[in-house]
């Protein structure tokens, strides 16, 4: 089908008619399958989507934002990090954010800024965003309780962790099975025979940290084990081999979760340095399955974060709440524990097998 021009021969931008007439349905019908609204069979959907491939046809935000008082934009705070965890989770979103056809806008925070979350938003909610998302907050306070944000919210946000106090038309939240993926890594290794297991914690700042440091210490309460002082690092492999260095003087360490991957790794250096030898004398068990997790020596159980999992759910229920102001929230899922036994874990050291309760 050629394409209209105008005045001087230039091509007009195709419009929402000019899709409807070549597959064969109303306009109304192509508006349903751009705003990915249900009713429309899976052929009418493929037909308009391929007559607005084959005109090159754009929906034009601008005119859609004065009709609705919606400018179909999400925004994003998301801690300035390249830490795997924070950078995968921003990737799922903003792929998830792409699909539903709204525009994204990211502003990065810095670690130890009091205002950080709180100026983020307000910048968000300054350049009219119909929805907000908070990618791994971080205590900004440094109290252990958690730092209000003092910004009313009048926008529907989704908290990916474990969400700071504010004041919002609704706070959805997603991904906040972390304590639920410590569980699963304590009780694999406490099925192993070991007698307790310690923990190498991550910053506790960080509400991703408090959530594994919490379900590693349920688990060893549930099981009437003991609960051996956690030592802290910075996420930071270098953190993890000085931590590694204190807990290979122990003899009785024979079993370490550590709350990332990277810990892990400069842990298992220092332990085999020691001469502790890795699973044999220590198992030892990450978070997050890095991608060199399985290539490092030995290559490293841990447990994998459903990252793109979190972030489809999240984003479909925060537009949801967009578009659906006085609806229910949509409930979440909860994707299953993926936990990935590689061979840095194994029974203790024989003759320190351990009983049901300890």
């Amino acid at each position: 089908m050629a394409r209209e021009t105008g005045r001087g021969g230039t091509s007009a931008a195709p419009r929402s008619m000019d899709v409807a007439r070549l597959a064969g349905v109303s306009q109304k019908t192509v508006s349903r399958v751009f705003n990915n609204e249900a009713y429309v069979s899976a052929e009418v959907r493929g037909r308009v989507l391929a007559a607005a491939a084959e005109l090159g046809y754009r929906r034009n935000n601008a005119a859609r934002a004065l009709a609705s008082g919606r400018t179909r934009s999400i925004g994003v705070v998301t801690l300035g990090t390249a830490l795997y965890g924070p950078a995968s989770l921003l990737m799922g979103v903003e792929r998830a954010v792409r699909d539903t056809g709204y525009a994204l806008r990211v502003v990065n925070t810095v670690e130890g800024d009091p205002t950080g979350i709180a100026g983020a938003v307000d910048s968000l909610l300054d350049q009219g965003v119909d929805g907000i998302v908070i990618s791994e907050p971080i205590d900004e306070g440094g109290n252990g309780e958690g730092s209000a944000v003092s910004v009313q919210v009048d926008v529907p946000v989704l908290v990916c962790g474990a969400p700071p106090p504010f004041a919002a038309t609704r706070v959805l939240a997603a991904g906040v099975g972390a304590d639920r993926l410590a569980r699963t890594v304590t009780e694999h290794l406490l099925g192993l025979g070991h007698l307790t297991v310690h923990h190498l914690a991550g910053p506790q700042r960080w509400y991703a940290a408090r959530d594994r440091l919490a379900g590693w210490r349920a688990t060893l309460a549930a099981q009437d084990r003991r609960e051996p002082p956690p030592a802290e690092g910075d996420w930071s492999a270098a953190s993890g081999y000085t931590a590694g260095r204190e807990l290979a003087r122990d003899p009785d360490v024979t079993a370490v979760f550590a709350a990332n991957d990277d810990m892990a790794i400069g842990l298992i250096r220092a332990l085999t340095e020691a001469g502790r030898r890795v699973p044999d004398d220590v198992s030892v068990v990450g978070f997050d399955d890095v991608p060199v997790a399985a290539y490092v020596t030995p290559p490293l159980t841990t447990v994998s974060q459903p990252f793109d999992a979190v972030a489809q759910d999240g984003i479909k229920r925060l537009v949801h709440a967009i578009e659906n102001p006085q609806a229910d929230p949509l409930a979440a899922s909860e994707p299953p524990v993926d936990l990935i036994v590689r061979a840095s874990t194994a029974p203790p050291p024989a003759g320190r097998g351990t009983s049901a309760h300890h």
